[in-house]
């Protein structure tokens, strides 16, 4: 590449000046190398002894600049070269977690952000913006690295990585060593302007977003997500305006839902970019939606503002007197209860949640947003892309910590950031693993820690008793887990200020949510149950409650995603075999595949045969189709079906599909 000019010279000094003068920087003088990334011109230069060496065009990430996990930013500051990957790999090599699949890029059309050819992994230098709890970049996975994306280049683009045409990315990886510094400067008016930055401000914790309630349209891609239409439902029930696109909706499915959302005056434009015209004040986006989609195009183009679904869940949090709901199980279950409760008890809570609570459902809605009137507001806080870090509540609850999307001392350090952050109260279950988080909160749970504890607890087949402080409670949903979730609720509700005795009847009516042990009918004397269940803990206690209602446990099970399933291969071959009794049976589909670059190496057949050398009875179900023969073949009367699994929609589908099949066939037909 030719050497630079003398403006784009005297532009790189000034950044290289601004860089040493970040209050949190390592240095007090230029390192000898040093990797120089201006997010403001999209540009890459390698200083060698203070001269610019080469200069690179780059794509930093289309949301902009920011530390925090879940953030979908480029993390601002200094870092240094942690380790080079790929040194000898063909050009065009697929990367997956840092690994090559074996699979090589050759110019092909690909929607996907694929990782090529090289890899500069990076790792951060300065606390609280860059490294530490909620803010790592190594543990964000944030890369230098080239993509396929080449024509992007030059623009933000990218998830948070920082990324490179191949044979560029080959260059620079040549004259780079591990050790090398690297700092991304120029991210913001005050750095523009030759000042200097302070840690919070770098770290982009919170950053400015327009006013939801103002006269400003927000325009929402993918609104058909769970996640997404909470959001854009809750912005219209506070008086602000909303509209959004999603391809399952330009294809003509899912008119239900795209009809309730119609209803609260949402409007809904196709996914072409026409929705970001000038009445729109931002586009919401989440880590599922492409920086390739047109919505997200056009926003960079006529320089609408793009905030991620969790910053705009983190402002809704910051302005009410909010109750947020933590933990690798149970979450979405705690969050209805909590909202029930209040909600019987006069307290005319909101809620914001991934889950569909039946008793909004009930009224017409779609069931994971509503506006109440008071300043009390539930929310779900996912664990599982780092999110939870963002949110400062006055009530804070971490539920358990199971392992499921990430080792469980990695979350771990989330949930105690998390409850660094908590304004008023912090409730914490009773688990050994949770004990560093106890000191000064509300435990609930059974044992002699417990503050909030369920004694004289009578467990049924389809409902549950408990005492708590001698007030007696009726839950009518079934399990020990659903119990200890009751607790949870309970245990937060006192955290605002509602006595015991006003919560005993708006618990005795709980609706449940969607999905959540969800009955899809009875045929021939057989129950088929609907469950979300899809981690080891929560597959337990869905076999265990289904035991307590059958002679037999039928588990069907649908593994969702390449990498969690590989992740929780030998929880999911421990659990099955432990759990499910000797004459239980399970039925294992395929892995769900949502597209993307997973390396699809393995079946569920390869986990079924190792569940089955442990000596259950469980067979690998090539189809749908056949495992409907299989169940209806098998079932008996008094036997439970329990169908399992996330994120396939379809899933509820198969489980009313099982009762029809069972309706239409005699018992033991086609049994050998």
């Amino acid at each position: 590449m030719a050497s630079p000019s003398l403006a784009a010279s005297t532009r790189w000094n000034a950044l290289a000046a601004e860089a040493l003068a970040r209050p949190l920087s390592p240095f007090q003088v230029l390192p000898d190398r040093v990797i120089l990334v201006d997010v403001a011109n999209q540009k890459l230069a390698l200083l060698v002894e203070g001269q610019i060496f080469v200069e690179y065009p780059v794509s930093t990430a289309y949301l902009g600049v920011g530390g925090m996990s879940g953030s979908h930013r480029t993390p601002p500051g200094w870092h240094r070269v942690h380790a080079r990957i790929g040194a000898r790999a063909t050009p065009g090599t697929q990367f997956v977690s840092r690994e090559p699949t074996g699979r090589i890029w050759n110019g092909e059309a690909e929607s996907e952000d694929l990782i090529l050819t090289r890899i500069l992994t990076l790792d951060g230098l300065e606390p609280g913006v860059n490294r530490g709890e909620g803010f790592d970049s190594l543990e964000r996975y944030i890369y230098i690295h080239a993509t396929n994306h080449e024509a992007a280049v030059g623009q933000p683009a990218s998830h948070g990585c920082i990324r490179m045409r191949g044979a560029d990315c080959m260059a620079l990886f040549d004259r780079v060593r591990e050790g090398d510094a690297v700092v991304v400067v120029g991210e913001g008016a005050a750095a523009a302007a030759g000042t200097a930055t302070t840690a919070a401000a770098a770290s982009s914790e919170k950053p400015a977003i327009p006013d939801p309630r103002g006269a400003g349209r927000f325009h929402y891609a993918g609104l058909g997500g769970s996640g997404m239409s909470a959001l854009a439902q809750f912005q219209v029930m506070l008086g602000g305006k909303a509209s959004g696109s999603d391809r399952a909706f330009d294809r003509g499915e899912r008119p239900e839902a795209r009809e309730q959302l119609e209803r609260l005056g949402i409007a809904i434009m196709p996914q072409d970019g026409s929705g970001l015209n000038d009445a729109c004040a931002a586009l919401v986006v989440s880590t599922a939606v492409e920086s390739e989609v047109p919505d997200v195009s056009a926003a960079r183009e006529r320089h609408v503002p793009m905030v991620h679904r969790s910053e705009l869940l983190a402002h809704f949090v910051d302005g009410f007197r909010t109750l947020a709901i933590t933990g690798t199980s149970g979450k979405s279950t705690v969050v209805a209860m909590v909202f029930e409760m209040l909600r019987g008890a006069a307290r005319k809570p909101s809620v914001i949640t991934g889950g569909d609570l039946m008793a909004l459902q009930a009224e017409g809605l779609w069931g994971n947003a509503w506006y109440g009137g008071s300043d009390l507001l539930v929310v779900e806080a996912d664990e599982s892309d780092g999110s939870v870090v963002r949110y400062r509540p006055a009530v804070g609850v971490v539920l358990n910590l199971q392992r499921d999307h990430k080792e469980p001392e990695v979350v771990g350090r989330m949930f105690a950031r998390f409850r660094e952050q908590v304004r008023e109260a912090f409730v914490v279950g009773e688990d050994d693993n949770l004990e560093s988080l106890s000191p000064g909160a509300r435990v609930f749970g059974f044992g002699p820690r417990a503050t909030v504890r369920g004694e004289r607890v009578e467990l049924g087949p389809a409902s549950s008793t408990f005492e708590v402080s001698g007030v007696r409670f009726t839950l009518p949903v079934p399990g020990e887990h659903n119990v200890l979730n009751a607790l949870a609720a309970i245990a937060a509700c006192i955290a605002v200020g509602v006595p015991l005795a006003e919560l005993v009847a708006p618990l005795a009516d709980f609706r449940g949510v969607g999905r959540r042990f969800q009955s899809a009918g009875i045929a021939r004397g057989v129950e088929v149950i609907d469950d979300f269940a899809h981690n080891a803990a929560k597959i337990a206690a869905a076999i265990r409650t289904a035991q307590g209602r059958a002679r037999r446990v039928l588990a069907v099970y649908q593994p969702h995603g390449y990498g969690p399933t590989r992740f929780l291969w030998r929880d999911f071959v421990d659990t099955f075999s432990t759990e499910l009794h000797p004459d239980d049976r399970l039925w294992m589909l395929e892995v769900f595949y949502a597209g993307g670059t997973a390396q699809r190496d393995f079946s569920s057949a390869d986990i079924i045969a190792d569940i089955a050398a442990r000596g259950t009875h469980a067979e690998f179900a090539a189809s749908r189709e056949a495992l409907i023969s299989r169940i209806t073949a098998e079932a008996r009367e008094g036997d439970v079906v329990l169908v399992m699994g996330a994120r396939d929609p379809s899933l509820s589908g198969l489980a009313r599909q099982i009762v029809a099949a069972l309706a239409q066939t005699a018992p033991g037909a086609g049994r050998s």
